[in-house]
């Protein structure tokens, strides 16, 4: 889903890696934050994995075009 929102991913095989990864990432920064309270459980869990896989996608892409460029 986040690869649709960003307008392309990596892949099934790549968006699924990015999106364990980042549930690993994300989870940590969200309970810091005390963003848990929004709601809990499996739909939270999804939220965070979205909100973070699109972040990473964007950030990736930002660092995927710097690096192009420097070349």
């Amino acid at each position: 889903m986040a690869s649709l929102v960003v307008g392309g991913g990596y892949g099934v095989l790549g968006d699924i890696v990015l999106g364990i990864v980042d549930a690993f990432l994300a989870g940590p920064i969200v309970r810091a934050l005390h963003l848990g309270t929004l709601f809990r459980g499996v739909a939270f869990t999804i939220f965070v994995a979205f909100v973070g896989s699109v972040i990473l996608l964007l950030l990736s892409r930002l660092v995927r075009r710097t690096t192009a460029r420097g070349r």
